[in-house]
C-alpha cells in the first residue's frame, strides 16, 4: 500500500527545492526521472521507497528485456512483483520485450504502463485500441490550454473528479475485449466518461494501463494530485516493484527498433558495400541506354467502361493526396447519418441521448459503443481540422458499427 503521509509533509520543501533548482522553467514534457522540471519524473522515482512501503524497489538499469532475461526470481511463484514504466511512449520496448512482459505477467505478475502512446504490438496482444482526438498538440502553447476531470470506478474511492489543469490530451481507450478487461478510471470527453485507465487480465497476472502519463509528474504532485496517484497505484497487488526509467535500449534483442538501416548494414561489410555500389552502376547504366525505345508501341483501345468507381476513388486519393483529411471526414459523417435515415428510419436533425438509446436498440450494438460513434461524430464535426489517425480510426468505427 502507497504511504503519502512524508511525501504531504515535505512537499513544501519539495516545491522550494525544485523552484530554486531551476532558473528558466522547462514546461516541455520529458518524463526523466532526474529531472525536476514541471513534467519529469524527479518526485516520484525518488519517492519511490516512501510511495511504496514495506515493498522491495529494484530500479532497473537495464532494459525490462535484458533484465527479464537472467531474471534469477522467474522461476519462484511466491514473488509476486510490479513492473512500473511511466513515459511518454513505448518505443524502446522492442517486440521481444513485449513478449517477455507478456510472459512475465502470465506468470502471475502485474505491469503498470503509463503511456500516451501504445505499440501496436501490445494492442494486437492484448486487443485493444486507443484513440487520441489532442494527438497533434504538441507545442507547450497548446498543451497548456488542455484541461481534464478524471474518476474512479471503485465504490471505495471518492466519486469526485480530480480536475487538471493543463497537458490533459483526449486520450483514451476506444476498444477492448470486455471478457478480460475492466474500467477502473475515466476522463471526460465531450460530456461523455470515457476510459482512460482500464485493467486487462493475462494468464495469473494483469495490466495495467494509462492514457495519461503526464498525472504522475512534478508539476501535478506538488499541485495535491497526489491523492490521485495514490489511487491508482492502490490498485496494484502487494509485492516487489521493478520501476523501469527507460535509460537504455535492449543490448540482446533480435528485434531492435532503433534508427539502424539495411544502407548501414551494407556500409558496415566492405564486400557488400562493393555490392552495393556496382549494383547502383549497373542500374544507371540500364536506364541510360535504354531510355529510348526501340520501337513505339501500338496503342491499345480499350472499349469505354463503367468509370463511376474509378472516379469516386479518384476524389478520394485526391482528398487524401491534399491531406484535406476534414473533408473525407464531413463525407463520412454524412454518409453515416444517411444509411442511418435509410436502414433504421431515424431522424439524424439532433443526435441526442434519446436518439443514441434508438440507434443503439434497432442497430443491435452495444450502448457504450453507439455512444463512443455519436460523441466522435459530433466532437470531428466541431473541428476545423482533422488528421489522418483520426480518419482512420473514424473509419474503422464505421465499418464495425455497420458489421451488426
Amino acid at each position: 500500500m502507497i504511504d503519502f503521509y512524508l511525501f504531504k509533509k515535505y512537499t513544501p520543501l519539495l516545491l522550494l527545492f525544485v523552484l530554486v533548482s531551476c532558473g528558466e522553467t522547462d514546461w516541455r514534457e520529458n518524463f526523466k526521472e532526474k529531472e525536476k522540471t514541471p513534467f519529469g519524473n524527479y518526485i516520484i522515482y525518488n519517492e519511490g521507497k516512501t510511495l511504496f512501503k514495506n515493498q522491495k524497489i529494484t530500479l532497473l538499469k537495464e532494459n525490462v528485456y535484458d533484465y527479464l532475461l537472467f531474471d534469477n526470481d522467474a522461476e519462484d511463484s511466491t514473488i509476486v512483483r510490479n513492473y512500473i514504466c511511466i513515459k511518454y511512449n513505448q518505443y524502446k520496448h522492442t517486440d521481444d520485450g513485449i513478449n517477455e512482459l507478456l510472459n512475465f505477467v502470465k506468470k502471475g505478475n502485474n505491469v503498470f504502463l503509463a503511456f500516451n502512446h501504445f505499440k501496436d504490438t501490445l494492442k494486437t496482444r492484448l486487443d485493444f485500441t486507443t484513440n487520441n482526438l489532442d494527438e497533434n498538440a504538441i507545442t507547450v502553447s497548446s498543451l497548456k490550454k488542455l484541461k481534464g476531470n478524471f474518476y474512479f470506478n471503485h465504490p471505495k474511492i471518492d466519486s469526485s473528479a480530480f480536475h487538471f489543469d493543463r497537458n490533459i490530451r483526449r486520450n483514451y481507450f476506444l476498444q477492448y475485449d470486455d471478457r478480460k478487461t475492466s474500467v477502473l478510471g475515466t476522463i471526460e470527453v465531450g460530456g461523455e466518461k470515457v476510459p482512460n485507465f482500464i485493467k486487462i487480465h493475462h494468464g495469473k497476472g494483469a495490466f495495467y494501463l494509462h492514457t495519461q502519463p503526464v498525472a504522475f509528474t512534478n508539476y501535478f504532485l506538488l499541485n495535491n494530485k497526489e491523492s490521485y496517484v495514490e489511487n491508482v497505484f492502490s490498485y496494484l497487488p502487494d509485492g516487489n516493484i521493478l520501476w523501469d526509467p527507460f535509460i537504455k535500449s535492449s543490448k540482446y534483442s533480435d528485434k531492435k527498433e532503433d534508427n539502424t538501416s539495411i544502407f548501414k548494414f551494407f556500409l558496415a561489410h566492405p564486400t557488400l558495400t562493393w555490392f552495393l555500389f556496382v549494383s547502383l552502376i549497373g542500374l544507371l547504366l540500364f536506364m541510360l541506354f535504354n531510355a529510348r525505345r526501340k520501337q513505339r508501341p501500338v496503342p491499345v483501345i480499350e472499349p469505354l467502361k463503367n468509370s463511376t468507381v474509378a472516379f469516386t476513388q479518384t476524389i478520394a486519393n485526391l482528398y487524401l493526396k491534399e491531406e484535406d483529411h476534414k473533408n473525407l471526414v464531413d463525407k463520412k459523417i454524412s454518409y453515416f447519418l444517411e444509411k442511418v435515415r435509410t436502414n433504421y428510419l431515424l431522424d439524424t436533425s439532433n443526435l441526442n441521448t434519446d436518439f443514441i438509446e434508438k440507434l443503439a436498440l434497432k442497430s443491435g450494438n452495444e450502448l457504450q459503443r453507439t455512444k463512443y460513434l455519436v460523441n466522435t461524430i459530433i466532437t470531428l464535426h466541431k473541428k476545423q481540422e482533422c488528421s489522418e489517425e483520426e480518419l482512420v480510426v473514424f473509419y474503422k468505427m464505421i465499418k464495425n458499427f455497420f458489421k451488426k
